[in-house]
């Protein structure tokens, strides 16, 4: 698509006399395309989003190229694009709150997204640590996500949520030298999805893929590439882990638990969800570590020596790889 073409269509879909480039937000993972904010005169709304994928021949940046990583993220976009497809034809309210899609259009793998500016609608705080109050918005919008989707079908979407789940990196289990975890890599996965309360899972919910009120009491989440179905303790523990180090994750691991269940008993009222709160915290709630120990699977074979790869997280994993085995017997 070129310019003059994108332009055009952002002038149809809002009623805008002019539109103008007001920056990158940020380039796309391996170099697939840009988001950038883009200013709207003569009309309502004062700026928009657009996520423009262009899949080329761009590098990962840990050297992962290859015609499986390739078509991995041409159907991350894809899903993405059906995931706001879809939420434009949701009632409300929508509980977990994110950015609504003003307007979609594909061209072969090429994709645009022109969504809400959520900078522009009071979500314009970005965090690279967290308080109390921030970390905890965070999961309360976890919670909301996972309570609205509970049983919700993952068509059209990744059938099991997450960029890391294990069929789609064989590339990354064959490079794993621990051989306990590589052989209980199948285990771990299907202890995930023998859960009998199946939801869908954000699939990237990282601190930086939240945006934040002023007071950081609200939050906003972006980002649906890996959206699939799956259990909510992988999302939580994804989160848990991309803002707090070794120690303070132990630490806080009964505490964020604790909060989240109290959240999701409350927004699995609110929607209306027919199941029992208390089984589902129960099922759910020894799977955080099983979820936990999934994605040291993935990111020791992704990138030996991360820093994620903590004390904490090994002691996890082989407890979990001793109950999987204690379960066999």
């Amino acid at each position: 698509m070129e310019q003059e073409e994108i332009n055009q269509y952002i002038r149809g879909l809002t009623q805008a006399e002019t539109v103008r480039h007001l920056g990158l937000v940020q380039t796309l993972w391996s170099g697939y395309g840009s988001i950038d904010r883009i200013g709207l005169e003569g009309t309502k709304v004062p700026s928009v989003i657009v996520k423009h994928v262009q899949p080329g021949n761009g590098k990962h940046p840990r050297g992962w190229n290859t015609d499986l990583s390739h078509e991995r993220k041409l159907k991350s976009y894809q899903v993405e694009a059906q995931w706001y497809d879809r939420q434009r034809n949701r009632p409300s309210p929508i509980l977990a709150r994110i950015p609504k899609c003003i307007g979609l259009k594909s061209e072969g793998d090429e994709i645009l997204l022109v969504l809400e500016n959520l900078d522009a609608s009071g979500f314009a705080g970005r965090r690279s640590s967290v308080n109390r109050i921030e970390w905890q918005s965070c999961v309360r919008w976890l919670a909301a996500f996972h309570a609205e989707h509970l049983g919700v079908a993952s068509e059209g979407l990744w059938e099991s949520g997450t960029y890391w789940h294990l069929e789609t990196r064989p590339d990354e289990l064959e490079k794993l030298d621990d051989l306990p975890l590589k052989k209980a890599a199948s285990a771990i996965d299907a202890r995930l999805k023998a859960s009998a309360f199946q939801t869908l899972v954000h699939g990237d919910a990282k601190l930086a893929n939240f945006c934040f009120s002023s007071d950081g009491s609200q939050v906003a989440a972006v980002d649906f590439q890996y959206v699939g179905g799956g259990c909510g303790m992988k999302d939580l523990a994804y989160f848990v882990g991309s803002c707090f180090r070794d120690e303070e994750a132990e630490r806080r691991e009964s505490e964020v638990l604790n909060f989240y269940f109290k959240e999701i008993h409350a927004f699995v009222k609110e929607a209306d969800r027919q199941v029992c709160r208390d089984e589902l915290e129960t099922d759910w709630r020894p799977l955080y570590r099983v979820a936990w120990a999934d994605f040291h699977r993935f990111m020791k074979g992704w990138s030996p020596g991360h820093w994620k790869l903590s004390d904490y997280s090994e002691r996890i994993t082989r407890e979990v790889i001793e109950s999987l085995e204690e379960e066999r017997v």
